[in-house]
């Protein structure tokens, strides 16, 4: 049997993805979703035009010749806090003592900061002594609309809602937006080894990390854990797992383990019918399962090694799961970094090693394997120190020193 390639077998997850509709929900319960539709600004920003510092609101006409050695004296006619609507006319002559952010009055063509008059803050009550005038009209007033016009295209369809769109939506009066609903999935690692983390081991016996693994990496995608489970290498367990998912309504259920060729393959045994089983030319996570129910859940079938299942969820899970949502990009950024040591490669198979970048020289980082181990799939615990993957092509024999490596970055 011919091993497929990376992309092969993800264009067959992609082909099955079916986004929900978008639902509409109030931005402060939007954290971590994507937007569905583009995001339009409901008022300019700035809302109106503003002063970019404390000080006063004057005509430029007035102290454009000010110097410390010929100061202009203007007679404050009012005062603008931040909130307020007043907008006074102001003559020749005149000043208004302002705050950051308050409404630049009609009249006023400039801002003098407190810094630059003799008396500041505490003598601007009545006179401002004007002892540096600004480079030209318009100093430090932030215009209406500086920043984006109503109406404009504030976040595209596709956008992951963090903090900072958040805000940015909020000031641009957007306070409901369309996104996509958080995937739900099913995490399910498999085999009669496992036993829970911290459990007395009897021989034979390993603590079960898989679940905990995918379930932190699908939450990290954006989606909901809506069942965790373990179950033996034999009898029904995985099918009994994806009734128990769909009666949850999940849109994924990620099984880790019982996908190869051995006598206790519970996965190809309880759901062969339901699922292709497949070899790709990755290391490590050449075994693969994948099917999509009748109701349209996709089936994910991970390879039960840790370093296998982290590596099988970047390239195929963790796309389907974006994909669902609609994101823009799908893959994690990548960049190419010299290796900084040499290591050995499969034969005929691209490569993900668990790597760390070696910053030591900031102006020349380099790539790393984070363990000695190099990919063995088995080596779990050096996940804990990889903040990366080096992807390595498989025509590529033999890393050396050097080496530029393409980098996916966690």
């Amino acid at each position: 049997m011919s091993l497929r390639t990376v992309e092969q077998q993800l264009e067959i997850v992609l082909a099955a993805v079916r986004q929900h509709p978008a639902i509409e929900v109030p931005i402060d319960q939007a954290l971590g979703l994507t937007l569905r539709t583009d995001a339009r600004a409901a008022s300019p920003v700035p809302v109106f035009d503003n002063s970019a510092m404390d000080g006063f609101a004057v005509r430029y006409a007035d102290i454009s010749a000010a110097t410390p050695e010929h100061p202009v004296t203007l007679r404050v006619i009012a005062d603008i806090p931040a909130g307020s609507d007043l907008d006074p006319a102001i003559a020749a002559g005149e000043a208004v003592r302002i705050m950051t952010g308050s409404p630049a009055p009609t009249d006023a063509d400039a801002i003098i900061p407190f810094e630059d008059t003799a008396g500041g803050l505490a003598d601007s009550l009545e006179t401002a002594v004007v002892q540096r005038a600004p480079k030209a009209r318009g100093a430090h007033i932030r215009r209406a609309a500086e920043d984006i016009a109503a109406g404009t295209v504030v976040l595209t369809a596709g956008t992951r809602l963090g903090p900072l769109q958040l805000a940015a939506l909020a000031s641009a009066g957007i306070a409901r937006v369309e996104v996509s609903p958080r995937p739900r999935v099913a995490v399910v690692s498999t085999g009669s080894e496992l036993v829970e983390p911290g459990a007395p081991l009897r021989r034979g016996q390993i603590p079960e990390s898989n679940s905990i693994l995918l379930a932190g990496l699908v939450t990290e995608a954006g989606a909901e854990v809506v069942l965790r489970r373990v179950v033996d290498d034999e009898g029904d367990g995985p099918a009994d797992a994806v009734a128990e998912a769909q009666r949850l309504g999940a849109d994924a259920i990620v099984f880790s383990g019982g996908v190869s060729a051995g006598a206790y393959e519970v996965v190809r045994q309880s759901l062969g019918e339901s699922m292709e089983f497949a070899k790709v030319a990755m290391q490590p996570g050449k075994p693969q399962g994948f099917g999509v129910t009748g109701g349209g859940m996709l089936l994910f079938g991970l390879p039960g090694n840790p370093v296998s299942a982290a590596v099988s969820f970047e390239a195929f899970v963790r796309p389907a799961l974006l994909h669902l949502q609609g994101r823009n990009g799908i893959h994690r950024p990548r960049t190419h970094l010299p290796a900084g040591t040499g290591w050995r490669t499969p034969l005929a198979r691209r490569q993900y090693l668990p790597a760390v970048i070696d910053r030591t020289d900031p102006a020349r980082p380099v790539v790393r394997p984070a363990t000695s181990g190099g990919s063995g799939s088995h080596l779990s615990a050096g996940l804990g120190t990889a903040e990366a993957y080096a992807i390595v092509p498989a025509e590529t024999e033999q890393v050396s020193a050097g080496d530029p490596i393409e980098v996916m970055e966690l």
